[in-house]
């Protein structure tokens, strides 16, 4: 009788499935959005149209991503809100840096701080959206206290690069002696934000540009 020979043990090998393809290895799912992008786009729509009246439905169609991808990349809408309003802040301060920081006269220092402010409050494709903080954040500010943080953080980052400015000037001899930098950098600051009321009211540039005109007389001198 002829033995048949044994393999070795059904342990000692996988078993392999007749004609079972190879299974490929799953791989993330790439994202079909920019988060930068959807951001911004969020935020161009938070200040048109502020918090309460900007729905999930809204902001889904701004920035082409369904509701589960939305909370999954920002959070809630509050959420969404507090980094569209940090976002704003950041390229605010970006576009603003720079003029605040070079060492100009006062009088046309102030000339360009002001005429970049009208640039950010005049901008928008649907009209004139004004400022952040003054046209929508200042309202949510009343209820919710991070919210509040954050504003009461931009008033007075901006009172203090005015304050620097001014100091500045009268360091340099252009301002009186009994200048008061923290007077006029409050002064500055109401001007920055009743032309950012003015501008969303739909103001003409030219309007808005005559008063800031005249604030900087006040403030400087009409030399």
């Amino acid at each position: 009788m002829v033995q048949k020979k044994k393999g070795p043990p059904q342990g000692d090998r996988p078993i392999e499935k007749a004609g079972a393809p190879d299974q490929p290895k799953r791989r993330g799912r790439p994202r079909a959005y920019e988060p930068d992008v959807a951001l911004g786009k969020a935020l161009d729509l938070f200040r048109s149209t502020g918090f309460a009246a900007t729905s999930l439905d809204d902001l889904s169609a701004a920035t082409g991503m369904n509701r589960p991808s939305l909370y999954g990349a920002f959070g809630d809408k509050r959420e969404l809100y507090i980094k569209s309003y940090q976002r704003y802040r950041d390229d605010a301060r970006t576009l603003m840096g720079d003029v605040f920081s070079n060492d100009w006269p006062v009088r046309r220092q102030l000339e360009q701080i002001f005429a970049t402010a009208l640039d950010i409050y005049l901008s928008g494709e649907e009209g004139p959206r004004g400022c952040f903080t003054v046209m929508t954040a200042g309202s949510e500010a009343v209820a919710d206290p991070d919210i509040r943080a954050m504003v009461q953080n931009a008033l007075t980052e901006l009172d203090k690069a005015f304050a620097h400015c001014f100091r500045r000037a009268k360091e340099k001899g252009e301002l009186p002696a009994d200048a008061d930098p923290v007077v006029l950098a409050r002064l500055a600051s109401a001007t920055i934000h009743s032309i950012a009321v003015r501008a969303r009211a739909r103001a003409p540039r030219q309007e808005l540009e005559a008063i800031v005109a005249g604030a900087i007389d006040v403030m400087v001198g009409n030399k």
